[in-house]
């Protein structure tokens, strides 16, 4: 097959590593891999996949609303796919799933599939909701197949007329589980965690998430000082890049407990630090279902998870770690205080996390699926188009693009 995926951005997140797996086994399965995406994106990770797959940046396809940019993006995207001719387009994150699709459909492409690993219409504002929930609609129309993170993302889009019920795929963001059960300590962890060599390791909190706002580090870290005021020799640990990094550094050294803070950027073992924490903490409003929460879970850790969409399929309350409100993150920080004074609960919490069937996690799982799907989409893009299935013109992908700025 031929197959190009689309991406808005192409940082060390979740969604990204996700696509990159999934490119890098498509191509040693034989298929050619196009990889699309915009001008925000880490350079030493593009060059870690462009000797296994072709990889195009395309600087008009960004994150936030810019129509002239988007219908520019639009029409790249459009010649790109007329000229290489693939037989999938295969979209990922919001921007890039409207444009993607869009350029995708007007390029007579047999294959449009749109990866669903976050909802832009969940946790915003009424206006903001209204405004992706019909661009996504539109897009919908001509979408083949949805790949989702979880079960939940599936039937919030059901239930918000985003394709029909066998359309949807539920496939869970693989990773290597193995790695993550079987790491050990970093080396010399006393550089990461700001202590003298020799002296015992402190009470380690980690986040691991890249820096943006939704994420919610900068309310964490304003949290935080109720579990320095209970735990005071305390560490939390910040592993991540992204684009709110400025916001966070200032949030550090606003706080009286900056000394306690660490902040890392993107560590290349994240397995090695989930293996140095004694409790993980996710504070995210809004998600599909990430994966770090299954790497904290893989890694046998005590963790403290927002209630997204989803994240009852693989956190249970109570039996593999703590579920707090996604509003509410001063419950969170009470949650990791309450978890590093009781050792006890902490080990039967990690115990819990440790006997959690992940199996559906795993890399070759979630490429496996993938294929089946791709061939499915295939074959019935061969048989009559389905009534609904509506051609939309480059003209009517400007108003939708000038309207929506998506």
């Amino acid at each position: 097959m031929k197959i190009i995926h689309v991406l808005t951005r192409l940082l060390r997140a979740g969604s990204e590593e996700n696509t990159l797996a999934c490119c890098l086994a498509q191509a040693r399965h034989g298929h050619e891999v196009l990889l699309v995406h915009g001008e925000e994106y880490d350079a030493s990770l593009r060059a870690s996949v462009a000797g296994a797959l072709r990889v195009v940046t395309l600087e008009p396809l960004l994150n936030p609303i810019s129509p002239s940019r988007d219908i520019s993006a639009f029409r790249q995207l459009t010649r790109l796919m007329r000229d290489w001719r693939p037989d999938i387009v295969h979209t990922h994150q919001s921007k890039a799933g409207i444009v993607g699709r869009l350029a995708a459909r007007e390029a007579n492409i047999p294959g449009i599939i749109h990866g669903v690993h976050i909802l832009p219409f969940v946790h915003v504002g009424k206006a903001q909701r209204l405004m992706f929930l019909a661009a996504e609609r539109l897009a919908a129309n001509f979408t083949r197949a949805f790949i989702d993170v979880s079960q939940a993302m599936r039937d919030i889009c059901i239930a918000n007329h985003l394709g029909s019920p066998d359309q949807h795929h539920v496939v869970h963001s693989g990773f290597d589980l193995a790695r993550f059960a079987n790491a050990q300590w970093p080396q010399e962890p006393h550089l990461l965690l700001g202590t003298a060599v020799g002296e015992p390791k402190p009470p380690v909190v980690l986040v691991l998430a890249a820096l943006e706002p939704r994420k919610r580090h900068v309310e964490f870290i304003e949290a935080f000082g109720q579990v320095v005021d209970r735990i005071p020799n305390v560490r939390l640990l910040l592993a991540g890049e992204g684009p709110a990094r400025s916001a966070v550094e200032s949030a550090i050294q606003r706080s009286p407990f900056a000394n306690r803070v660490r902040m890392i950027g993107h560590h290349r073992e994240p397995e090695r630090l989930i293996s140095l924490a004694d409790v993980c903490v996710l504070t995210s409003m809004r998600e599909g279902l990430p994966r770090v929460m299954m790497q904290y879970l893989a890694g046998g850790r005590a963790s403290v998870v927002s209630h997204l969409p989803g994240v009852e399929e693989v956190v249970k309350h109570g039996v593999n770690g703590i579920v707090t409100p996604a509003e509410d993150v001063g419950a969170a920080a009470a949650a990791v205080a309450d978890l590093l004074e009781n050792e006890h609960y902490r080990a039967r919490l990690a115990d819990g996390a440790k006997l959690t069937d992940l199996s559906s996690w795993g890399l070759e799982s979630m490429c496996e699926r993938v294929e089946l799907i791709y061939q499915s989409v295939l074959e019935s893009a061969l048989s009559p188009a389905r009534p609904n299935d509506i051609r939309i013109g480059e003209s009517l992908a400007k108003q939708t693009l000038g309207l929506h700025g998506l």
